[in-house]
């Protein structure tokens, strides 16, 4: 086998692990737009502020220690030396579906029936709110998140992949980081329990009649309220899901929120209203940067293909195909 095809086929994995992650961030936007028509700008600072907490659960440090000692004199900084993994996982569930209970109280429950785009203007206001609690609550030092999954390329896969390549050939053996390949198991099992939920419960099937039509939806008895607490609160695990995936891979820190632009054209590629869709979407996100980055990414002499190259895609996809691949088309008579 040639070199340049195994280093094409390594770039399609790492492609294909990357598009898992925006596919995680994507999820959560999703499930809120499906069940309340809120385009929710506020699920990567979700994911940011997951991480944070997670960090500060395990490090033991006293939320709002900074603010607390300035305005008593004290020096509180942790209430204990560490807590374990699982346990900090568990409490910042009961964290963030906790949120979600706080934000359907305080600001959805007195947005109803209102335009999308107030919808939209308070998921952004809330952005800017949870990043200043987060920053009050931990800090915004740079933070180490470790889950115990382990990191860098797998040895076992290098050493594999060697003997692939033509006889004398200088071929080291693909790169491929464990932790992406944890994020991809933990993601795949993510999505089919979504979907064994969504189609066979009868919470599920109540959520996709509240996405299909909240007036026939009112009109079995179905609480609207209760659905959007708990696809805020789901939304939040997935949130929380993602933060712990990208933080151990990049640090905790506050540019982890905008893991949510990246969404953006992952979204546009597979529809607004698809959980099919967010998968595809970042799947062909994650593979279509890699490639560009290796492939054409040398012709541009500013570099960083990457980091744009997403929302080239996008663009294309606005002009041929606006409601994406698997989105609803829009008839309208006039």
């Amino acid at each position: 086998m040639s070199v340049d095809l195994l280093n094409f086929i390594e770039t399609v994995l790492n492609g294909l692990m990357s598009g898992v992650m925006y596919s995680l961030v994507a999820l959560g936007f999703v499930l809120i737009f499906k069940a309340s028509g809120v385009f929710n700008f506020a699920q990567g600072v979700f994911a940011l502020f997951a991480a944070l907490t997670l960090v500060g659960y395990q490090t033991g440090q006293v939320p709002f220690a900074h603010l607390i000692n300035e305005l008593f004199g004290t020096n509180y900084h942790h209430w204990y030396a560490s807590m374990p993994n699982f346990l900090a996982i568990i409490l910042t569930m009961i964290t963030m579906i906790a949120l979600a209970w706080i934000i359907e109280r305080l600001v959805l429950k007195h947005l109803v029936n209102q335009d999308p785009i107030i919808l939209f203007m308070a998921t952004i206001g809330l952005a800017f709110v949870l990043e200043g609690v987060g920053d009050l609550m931990w800090g915004s030092n740079v933070k180490v998140l470790d889950v115990g999954i382990p990191s860098g390329g797998s040895e076992w896969l290098e050493q594999a992949t060697i003997g692939l390549a033509a006889e004398g050939s200088d071929y080291y053996g693909m790169y491929i980081d464990v932790l992406n390949v944890w994020a991809t198991v933990i993601a795949v099992i993510l999505v089919i329990s979504l979907a064994i939920f969504s189609q066979y419960t009868k919470t599920g099937r109540a959520l996709r009649a509240v996405a299909d039509d909240h007036q026939a939806a009112l009109s079995v008895g179905i609480s609207l309220r209760s659905i959007w607490v708990l696809v805020w609160a789901i939304s939040g695990f997935i949130a929380m899901v993602a933060g712990i995936m990208w933080g151990a891979e990049s640090g905790v820190q506050f540019s982890l929120s905008l893991i949510a632009l990246k969404a953006l054209p992952v979204l546009i590629l597979g529809g607004f209203t698809s959980i099919p869709g967010a998968i595809i979407g970042g799947l062909l996100i994650g593979v279509g940067e890699k490639l560009a980055e290796i492939y054409i990414g040398g012709y541009f002499e500013t570099g960083a293909l990457e980091n744009w190259f997403a929302y080239v895609m996008a663009l294309v996809f606005l002009l041929f195909r606006p409601q994406g691949l698997f989105g609803d088309k829009i008839i309208e008579r006039v």
